[in-house]
């Protein structure tokens, strides 16, 4: 009987635990936070790993380099040796595929520089807050990253003192952030309790919903120019050596 009770109470036990991991997104939120969520992000990573396989490769040449000289100098380095010189290649892959660290940008230093690098290091900055964001926001901050890569692409060679530069400047270097440290700042606790008819956890999904609106809004409006002018050039062609060209005056009169 006390058998079946224990067994009884682990069961209860382990639904509150799958109910809670459900409540937080569950292992499939962390297989998503481990994820870049842009091209900033993935060539932040790839330039990281680089660097740690470039330091692993230089330090295992040490240290086989090492061991070769000792071998001539004493004549081998016996059994003892080789296991001290593998020993000392493991622990260095070990070290060295663990650094250098990965460091987001700091919280003061995003909205420096031009509004392009401020773009892609607010995008680099999100992606390390993700994982304290409540699921619905964490998905919207993934989709932000590829928006923020097109975005960043329209604000190539933008007059800095542009009226839209500005515009992004306030909304992604500023609003943006200023609104996840709020959200942050509330205990965890009172995250999920309703206040003026919505929970923070609400709020904030809400807000980067809205803010997500608005960066895609930015960027079809700066990318109008580029589509006007593919459509021109579209037309011309068109007339030039396309249908156009079938009723063109200069073909008539070369018949």
């Amino acid at each position: 009987m006390a058998d079946l009770t224990s067994q009884h109470d682990r069961l209860i036990a382990d639904a509150k635990s799958l109910r809670d991991d459900n409540r937080t997104g569950g292992r499939h939120r962390r297989a998503v936070s481990s994820r870049s969520i842009g091209e900033a992000s993935r060539k932040a990573k790839r330039d990281l790993w680089v660097k740690r396989l470039r330091n692993i490769a230089i330090a295992l040449f040490a240290i086989w380099a090492t061991a070769g000289v000792l071998g001539i100098v004493l004549n081998g380095i016996g059994f003892v040796g080789v296991m001290a010189l593998i020993l000392a290649s493991v622990v260095a892959v070990a070290v060295l595929a663990g650094y250098p660290k990965a460091k987001p940008p700091k919280r003061a230093d995003l909205n420096k520089g031009d509004v392009g690098q401020m773009v892609t290091r607010t995008e680099l900055w999100l992606e390390a807050q993700r994982p304290a964001l409540p699921a619905p926001a964490a998905a919207l901050v993934s989709d932000m990253g590829v928006q923020l890569d097109a975005l960043g692409l329209q604000l190539q060679g933008l007059d800095q003192n542009h009226p839209k530069a500005r515009e992004v400047r306030r909304l992604v270097g500023e609003q943006l952030p200023e609104m996840i440290d709020s959200y942050r700042r509330i205990p965890a606790n009172l995250r999920t309790e309703k206040r003026a008819g919505a929970t923070p956890d609400e709020q904030l999904t809400d807000s980067l919903a809205k803010i997500s609106g608005e960066i895609d809004s930015i960027t079809r409006q700066l990318a109008e120019g580029s589509l006007d002018d593919l459509a021109i050039k579209h037309r011309y062609l068109d007339y030039k050596f396309g249908e156009g060209a079938e009723t063109s005056p200069q073909l008539e009169n070369r018949t």
